[in-house]
Protein backbone atom coordinates (compact mmCIF):
# COMPACT_ATOMS: atom_id res chain seq x y z
CA UNK A 1 0.00 0.00 0.00
CA UNK A 2 2.80 2.39 0.86
CA UNK A 3 4.50 1.65 -2.44
CA UNK A 4 1.26 2.37 -4.32
CA UNK A 5 0.79 5.67 -2.49
CA UNK A 6 4.38 6.64 -3.24
CA UNK A 7 3.87 5.74 -6.92
CA UNK A 8 0.66 7.80 -7.04
CA UNK A 9 2.44 10.77 -5.42
CA UNK A 10 5.32 10.49 -7.91
CA UNK A 11 2.83 10.86 -10.77
CA UNK A 12 0.93 13.72 -9.09
CA UNK A 13 3.95 15.89 -8.38
CA UNK A 14 4.98 16.44 -12.02
CA UNK A 15 1.37 17.23 -12.96
CA UNK A 16 1.14 19.78 -10.14
CA UNK A 17 4.48 21.25 -11.18
CA UNK A 18 3.27 21.57 -14.76
CA UNK A 19 0.09 23.35 -13.67
CA UNK A 20 2.04 25.73 -11.45
CA UNK A 21 4.54 26.41 -14.23
CA UNK A 22 1.77 27.07 -16.75
CA UNK A 23 0.00 29.41 -14.35
CA UNK A 24 3.28 31.24 -13.75
CA UNK A 25 3.96 31.65 -17.45
CA UNK A 26 0.41 32.92 -18.01
CA UNK A 27 0.80 35.46 -15.21
CA UNK A 28 4.12 36.68 -16.63
CA UNK A 29 2.64 37.00 -20.13
CA UNK A 30 -0.34 38.98 -18.80
CA UNK A 31 1.95 41.28 -16.82
CA UNK A 32 4.12 41.87 -19.90
CA UNK A 33 1.06 42.76 -21.98
CA UNK A 34 -0.25 45.03 -19.24
CA UNK A 35 3.09 46.83 -19.04
CA UNK A 36 3.03 47.74 -22.74
CA UNK A 37 2.66 51.42 -23.47
CA UNK A 38 -0.32 52.72 -25.39
CA UNK A 39 1.86 53.04 -28.49
CA UNK A 40 3.00 49.41 -28.13
CA UNK A 41 -0.58 48.23 -27.71
CA UNK A 42 -1.65 50.12 -30.84
CA UNK A 43 1.28 48.58 -32.75
CA UNK A 44 0.20 45.11 -31.61
CA UNK A 45 -3.30 45.82 -32.91
CA UNK A 46 -1.77 46.74 -36.28
CA UNK A 47 0.37 43.56 -36.18
CA UNK A 48 3.60 45.62 -36.26
CA UNK A 49 2.57 47.58 -39.34
CA UNK A 50 3.41 51.33 -39.25
CA UNK A 51 0.51 53.70 -38.82
CA UNK A 52 -0.60 54.86 -42.26
CA UNK A 53 -0.53 58.59 -43.02
CA UNK A 54 -2.08 58.79 -46.51
CA UNK A 55 -5.51 58.55 -48.11
CA UNK A 56 -4.58 55.11 -49.48
CA UNK A 57 -3.53 53.62 -46.14
CA UNK A 58 -6.91 52.23 -45.06
CA UNK A 59 -7.23 49.77 -47.96
CA UNK A 60 -3.61 48.62 -47.68
CA UNK A 61 -3.96 48.16 -43.93
CA UNK A 62 -7.08 46.02 -44.41
CA UNK A 63 -5.20 43.78 -46.85
CA UNK A 64 -2.39 43.38 -44.30
CA UNK A 65 -4.74 42.49 -41.41
CA UNK A 66 -6.92 40.05 -43.35
CA UNK A 67 -3.84 38.34 -44.80
CA UNK A 68 -2.73 37.66 -41.24
CA UNK A 69 -6.20 36.41 -40.31
CA UNK A 70 -6.14 34.00 -43.26
CA UNK A 71 -2.63 32.80 -42.33
CA UNK A 72 -3.68 32.20 -38.71
CA UNK A 73 -6.77 30.23 -39.76
CA UNK A 74 -4.70 28.10 -42.10
CA UNK A 75 -2.18 27.52 -39.32
CA UNK A 76 -4.93 26.44 -36.94
CA UNK A 77 -6.32 24.03 -39.55
CA UNK A 78 -2.93 22.51 -40.36
CA UNK A 79 -1.83 22.10 -36.76
CA UNK A 80 -5.28 20.76 -35.87
CA UNK A 81 -5.01 18.08 -38.55
CA UNK A 82 -1.48 17.18 -37.43
CA UNK A 83 -2.51 16.83 -33.78
CA UNK A 84 -5.67 14.93 -34.71
CA UNK A 85 -3.65 12.45 -36.81
CA UNK A 86 -1.14 12.00 -33.97
CA UNK A 87 -3.94 11.22 -31.54
CA UNK A 88 -6.32 9.30 -33.79
CA UNK A 89 -3.72 6.98 -35.29
CA UNK A 90 -1.44 6.58 -32.30
CA UNK A 91 -0.12 3.14 -31.31
CA UNK A 92 -2.43 1.71 -28.65
CA UNK A 93 -0.58 -1.53 -27.83
CA UNK A 94 3.09 -2.35 -27.77
CA UNK A 95 2.71 -4.92 -30.55
CA UNK A 96 0.36 -2.87 -32.70
CA UNK A 97 1.44 -1.01 -35.81
CA UNK A 98 -0.90 1.80 -36.95
CA UNK A 99 -2.67 1.20 -40.25
CA UNK A 100 -0.39 2.14 -43.14
CA UNK A 101 -2.07 3.47 -46.29
CA UNK A 102 -0.55 4.63 -49.56
CA UNK A 103 -2.96 7.47 -50.07
CA UNK A 104 -6.12 9.13 -48.80
CA UNK A 105 -8.14 10.53 -51.67
CA UNK A 106 -10.27 13.05 -49.70
CA UNK A 107 -7.19 14.49 -48.00
CA UNK A 108 -5.30 14.70 -51.30
CA UNK A 109 -8.22 16.56 -52.87
CA UNK A 110 -8.32 18.91 -49.87
CA UNK A 111 -4.65 19.87 -49.95
CA UNK A 112 -4.77 20.31 -53.73
CA UNK A 113 -7.98 22.33 -54.05
CA UNK A 114 -7.71 24.40 -50.85
CA UNK A 115 -4.39 26.10 -51.75
CA UNK A 116 -5.70 26.95 -55.22
CA UNK A 117 -8.77 28.58 -53.69
CA UNK A 118 -6.60 30.48 -51.21
CA UNK A 119 -4.32 31.80 -53.96
CA UNK A 120 -7.31 32.96 -56.01
CA UNK A 121 -8.83 34.76 -53.02
CA UNK A 122 -5.52 36.42 -52.14
CA UNK A 123 -5.05 37.43 -55.77
CA UNK A 124 -8.53 38.94 -55.99
CA UNK A 125 -8.17 41.12 -52.89
CA UNK A 126 -4.58 42.06 -53.73
CA UNK A 127 -5.67 43.34 -57.13
CA UNK A 128 -8.49 45.32 -55.51
CA UNK A 129 -6.04 46.92 -53.06
CA UNK A 130 -3.57 47.59 -55.89
CA UNK A 131 -6.26 49.36 -57.91
CA UNK A 132 -6.92 51.68 -54.97
CA UNK A 133 -3.21 52.28 -54.29
CA UNK A 134 -2.44 53.10 -57.92
CA UNK A 135 -5.62 55.04 -58.70
CA UNK A 136 -5.40 58.49 -60.24
CA UNK A 137 -5.51 61.43 -57.82
CA UNK A 138 -8.91 62.99 -57.08
CA UNK A 139 -10.03 65.03 -60.07
CA UNK A 140 -7.59 63.21 -62.34
CA UNK A 141 -4.75 65.67 -61.76
CA UNK A 142 -2.45 65.94 -58.74
CA UNK A 143 -1.91 69.23 -56.94
CA UNK A 144 1.87 68.67 -57.02
CA UNK A 145 4.30 66.56 -59.06
CA UNK A 146 7.57 65.30 -57.60
CA UNK A 147 10.12 63.51 -59.78
CA UNK A 148 12.10 61.20 -57.52
CA UNK A 149 15.55 60.23 -58.79
CA UNK A 150 17.25 57.29 -57.10
CA UNK A 151 20.93 57.05 -57.91
CA UNK A 152 23.90 55.27 -56.41
CA UNK A 153 23.70 56.13 -53.57
CA UNK A 154 21.27 58.85 -52.60
CA UNK A 155 18.10 60.63 -53.70
CA UNK A 156 17.16 63.78 -55.58
CA UNK A 157 13.67 65.26 -55.30
CA UNK A 158 12.48 67.54 -58.11
CA UNK A 159 9.43 69.69 -57.44
CA UNK A 160 8.17 70.00 -61.01
CA UNK A 161 6.86 73.46 -62.02
CA UNK A 162 5.13 73.71 -58.70
CA UNK A 163 2.25 76.10 -58.11
CA UNK A 164 3.86 77.05 -54.81
CA UNK A 165 6.36 79.02 -56.94
CA UNK A 166 5.38 80.55 -60.27
CA UNK A 167 4.09 77.36 -61.87
CA UNK A 168 6.93 77.22 -64.38
CA UNK A 169 10.08 76.74 -62.26
CA UNK A 170 11.37 73.37 -61.10
CA UNK A 171 13.50 73.24 -57.97
CA UNK A 172 15.25 70.27 -56.45
CA UNK A 173 16.70 68.98 -53.22
CA UNK A 174 19.59 66.51 -53.54
CA UNK A 175 21.30 64.37 -50.92
CA UNK A 176 24.52 62.43 -50.58
CA UNK A 177 25.65 59.38 -48.69
CA UNK A 178 26.96 61.75 -46.00
CA UNK A 179 23.95 64.07 -45.93
CA UNK A 180 20.56 62.48 -46.45
CA UNK A 181 17.94 64.62 -48.20
CA UNK A 182 14.48 65.56 -46.99
CA UNK A 183 11.35 65.35 -49.11
CA UNK A 184 8.78 68.03 -48.27
CA UNK A 185 5.09 67.36 -48.90
CA UNK A 186 2.03 69.52 -48.17
CA UNK A 187 -0.64 67.99 -45.95
CA UNK A 188 -4.06 67.24 -47.46
CA UNK A 189 -2.87 67.99 -51.01
CA UNK A 190 -2.42 65.27 -53.63
CA UNK A 191 1.06 64.45 -54.93
CA UNK A 192 2.07 62.50 -58.02
CA UNK A 193 5.44 60.75 -57.69
CA UNK A 194 7.38 60.01 -60.88
CA UNK A 195 10.23 57.59 -60.24
CA UNK A 196 13.37 57.31 -62.35
CA UNK A 197 16.92 55.99 -62.07
CA UNK A 198 20.05 56.70 -64.15
CA UNK A 199 21.96 53.59 -63.06
CA UNK A 200 20.46 50.49 -61.41
CA UNK A 201 17.16 49.45 -59.87
CA UNK A 202 16.33 51.18 -56.60
CA UNK A 203 13.12 51.13 -54.57
CA UNK A 204 11.33 54.19 -53.18
CA UNK A 205 9.94 53.20 -49.78
CA UNK A 206 8.32 55.25 -47.05
CA UNK A 207 7.03 52.70 -44.50
CA UNK A 208 4.35 55.06 -43.21
CA UNK A 209 2.89 55.22 -46.75
CA UNK A 210 2.32 51.43 -46.45
CA UNK A 211 3.62 50.91 -49.98
CA UNK A 212 6.77 51.07 -52.07
CA UNK A 213 7.67 51.02 -55.75
CA UNK A 214 10.70 50.10 -57.83
CA UNK A 215 12.75 52.83 -59.49
CA UNK A 216 13.84 51.23 -62.77
CA UNK A 217 16.33 52.62 -65.33
CA UNK A 218 14.62 53.40 -68.63
CA UNK A 219 11.15 53.16 -67.15
CA UNK A 220 9.13 55.81 -65.34
CA UNK A 221 6.95 54.28 -62.64
CA UNK A 222 4.49 56.51 -60.84
CA UNK A 223 1.87 56.61 -58.13
CA UNK A 224 -0.08 59.27 -56.29
CA UNK A 225 -1.36 59.84 -52.78
CA UNK A 226 -2.46 62.55 -50.40
CA UNK A 227 -0.61 62.89 -47.06
CA UNK A 228 -3.15 63.28 -44.28
CA UNK A 229 -1.01 63.87 -41.19
CA UNK A 230 1.80 66.31 -40.52
CA UNK A 231 5.04 64.91 -39.17
CA UNK A 232 8.47 63.54 -40.05
CA UNK A 233 8.75 60.04 -41.46
CA UNK A 234 11.68 57.86 -42.51
CA UNK A 235 12.34 56.69 -46.06
CA UNK A 236 14.88 54.34 -47.59
CA UNK A 237 15.82 52.28 -50.60
CA UNK A 238 14.31 48.80 -50.42
CA UNK A 239 16.30 47.26 -53.29
CA UNK A 240 19.87 46.01 -52.87
CA UNK A 241 21.57 48.39 -55.29
CA UNK A 242 25.28 48.30 -54.50
CA UNK A 243 27.96 48.79 -51.89
CA UNK A 244 26.36 51.82 -50.21
CA UNK A 245 22.74 50.67 -50.41
CA UNK A 246 22.36 50.99 -46.64
CA UNK A 247 23.14 54.71 -46.87
CA UNK A 248 20.31 55.49 -49.29
CA UNK A 249 18.22 57.10 -46.57
CA UNK A 250 15.94 60.11 -46.61
CA UNK A 251 13.31 61.84 -44.49
CA UNK A 252 9.81 62.92 -45.42
CA UNK A 253 8.35 66.03 -43.81
CA UNK A 254 4.62 66.52 -44.21
CA UNK A 255 3.99 70.19 -43.45
CA UNK A 256 1.41 72.91 -43.97
CA UNK A 257 0.95 74.46 -47.40
CA UNK A 258 2.69 77.65 -46.23
CA UNK A 259 5.73 75.78 -44.91
CA UNK A 260 5.88 73.77 -48.13
CA UNK A 261 5.86 76.93 -50.25
CA UNK A 262 8.52 78.51 -48.01
CA UNK A 263 10.80 75.48 -48.48
CA UNK A 264 10.49 75.61 -52.27
CA UNK A 265 11.22 79.34 -52.26
CA UNK A 266 14.31 78.67 -50.17
CA UNK A 267 15.54 76.10 -52.70
CA UNK A 268 15.00 78.62 -55.48
CA UNK A 269 16.97 81.28 -53.61
CA UNK A 270 19.82 78.81 -53.05
CA UNK A 271 20.02 78.19 -56.80
CA UNK A 272 18.68 74.63 -56.72
CA UNK A 273 16.85 75.12 -59.99
CA UNK A 274 16.32 71.99 -62.05
CA UNK A 275 15.40 69.57 -63.20
CA UNK A 276 18.19 67.43 -61.73
CA UNK A 277 17.72 63.94 -63.14
CA UNK A 278 20.96 62.21 -62.25
CA UNK A 279 23.16 61.25 -65.18
CA UNK A 280 26.89 61.79 -64.68
CA UNK A 281 26.32 63.45 -61.30
CA UNK A 282 24.91 60.18 -60.01
CA UNK A 283 28.37 58.57 -59.99
CA UNK A 284 30.22 61.36 -58.21
CA UNK A 285 28.55 61.36 -54.82
CA UNK A 286 30.30 63.00 -51.91
CA UNK A 287 31.93 60.48 -49.60
CA UNK A 288 32.87 58.03 -52.36
CA UNK A 289 36.34 59.42 -53.04
CA UNK A 290 38.86 56.69 -53.68
CA UNK A 291 36.53 54.87 -56.02
CA UNK A 292 37.57 55.74 -59.54
CA UNK A 293 34.05 56.11 -60.92
CA UNK A 294 32.14 56.37 -57.65
CA UNK A 295 29.72 53.66 -58.70
CA UNK A 296 31.01 50.95 -56.39
CA UNK A 297 32.11 48.67 -59.20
Amino acid sequence: MADREALTLSWQLPARARRIGFAGLTAVALMMLASCSTADQEELKRLAEPEGVTDRSGTLHSLWIWSWVAAILVGILVWGLILYACWRYRRRRDDEVPVQTRYNLPIEILYTVAPVIMVLVFFFYTVKAQDVALADPPGGKADHVVTVVGQQWSWTFNYDKDSALDGSTTVFDAGTTADKPTLYLPVDESVLFKLRSPDVIHDFWVPSFLMKMDVVPGRENSFSLTPTREGTYVGRCAELCGAYHSRMLFDVKVVSADDYAAHLQKLQQEGNIGPALGGSDATTQKGLEGNENGAGE
